[in-house]
């Protein structure tokens, strides 16, 4: 495995809408490949989720750590969501503190929908469907607009909120 180079804020690759995966390309070792390294590339900078167009490649596909989704597979492995489409429910709104690997050592406050339905393929091209809430929508919602070549700060109602790493510990954590 390998850990890949993240794509920082204004490469290109994050402002593009990548392209979905046919299901015949899934199983194919290059694609299995990218979602491994992708998986070590976010354990190792301790992300929550990663975006394929944050390394570099526009294809719709992240993965998320267990305890951030509700994918986590029996072995503890993170979720791997290929085509995702999402859908709120209701029209419940919450604003939460948010980073990204592209956009290293900033936090932001963004409006999300608290609960959403996802629907995907796994990493064998099997669909499934979730009903996540709270933070695992938060994580999910942020990843699939990288997708979408959406960052965080887009969805910022204002950038007063906006602070550097260290100023969040400091002032911010106990929100």
């Amino acid at each position: 495995m390998s850990i890949l180079k993240v794509a920082r804020m204004g490469h290109p690759v994050l402002r593009a809408r990548a392209r979905a995966l046919e299901r015949t390309d899934i199983k194919k070792p290059m694609v299995q490949r990218l979602i491994d390294d992708m998986i070590d590339t976010m354990t190792e900078y301790r992300g929550v989720g990663l975006a394929a167009p944050q390394v570099h490649e526009s294809l719709r596909l992240f993965v998320a750590v267990p305890g951030a989704d509700d994918t986590a597979e029996p072995d503890g492995e993170p979720g791997v969501f290929i085509n995702p489409e999402i859908t709120p429910v209701g029209s419940d709104s919450v604003d939460g503190w948010e980073g990204c690997l592209s956009i290293p050592d900033i936090r932001g406050r963004v409006p999300r929908a608290r609960e959403i339905i996802v629907r995907a393929l796994d990493r064998k091209g099997h669909p499934f469907e979730l009903f996540p809430r709270d933070f695992p929508a938060r994580v999910i919602q942020h990843e699939t607009d990288h997708l979408d070549g959406v960052l965080f700060f887009d969805r910022m109602r204002s950038f007063e909120s906006l602070t550097f790493l260290d100023e969040y510990a400091r002032y911010w954590t106990k929100d």
